[in-house]
């Protein structure tokens, strides 16, 4: 129960000192995707953050509305960052009607911050399949059973289909990709990399691209 007299939290009254070091433009890689590879790692293995490649994915429908989930990053390379869903979710509707995306990995225990903006594809077929095929049992039977982002009558009722599919695919034997799930790969317009500083005067650095496929590099006030 609640105590009727408990005075309630002030978010105010919640302050962080960042007293992390800063972020130099001499310090940073020759591209957006080395330099995310450099702080992923130490995200993963040095801070060991929980699900370091968790981030969060910003679509808009055709009208401008917006929508946020949180969705975990699956590959990484010169060509975007790639994660997978169904895509008769509301976020693949949402980036077929509009192909513009933004993705953040707010990477808080570190004071950092990652905010990529770019273009969402989908991935080929080949390469859904090759991913889908690398992940567990019981995830790849999850892809069928959930008619992602649709009401449902109860819990029950997912649960009851993802039983059927378990007895019709049981463990060990091969799962078929779902014809309507797959990959997005986003290609990055401008990556920003955010890094805490004391009294709010934080290091942004931001990459955006140039038309001969280089980088420039700018820095934001914070």
């Amino acid at each position: 129960m609640t105590d009727p007299d408990a005075v309630p939290l002030d978010p105010a009254a919640m302050r962080k000192q960042y007293r992390a070091e800063g972020l130099a433009e001499s310090g940073l890689a020759a591209t957006p995707v080395a330099q995310f590879a450099h702080w992923f790692e130490q995200a993963a293995t040095e801070a060991h953050l929980f699900e370091p490649n968790a981030m969060v994915v910003s679509t808009a429908s055709a009208e401008g509305r917006p929508s946020v989930r949180t969705v975990l990053l699956k590959q990484f390379d010169e060509q975007g960052f790639v994660f997978y869903t169904n895509y008769d979710s509301r976020k693949a509707r949402e980036l077929a009607e509009n192909p513009y995306v933004s993705l953040l990995f707010p990477w808080h225990p570190m004071a950092r911050q990652v905010i990529v903006t770019g273009i969402a594809r989908r991935t080929g077929r080949d390469e859904t399949a090759a991913y889908f095929r690398t992940r567990p049992h019981g995830s790849q039977l999850g892809a069928w059973a959930s008619a992602q982002s649709s009401v449902i009558s109860s819990r029950a009722e997912l649960d009851a289909s993802y039983t059927e599919l378990e007895s019709r695919y049981p463990e060990g034997e091969q799962v078929p990709v779902p014809p309507n799930w797959g990959g997005f790969r986003v290609a990055p317009q401008t990556v920003e990399f955010w890094q805490g500083r004391e009294n709010r005067l934080h290091d942004r650095l931001r990459y955006v691209a140039e038309p001969d496929g280089g980088w420039r590099v700018e820095r934001l006030s914070p």
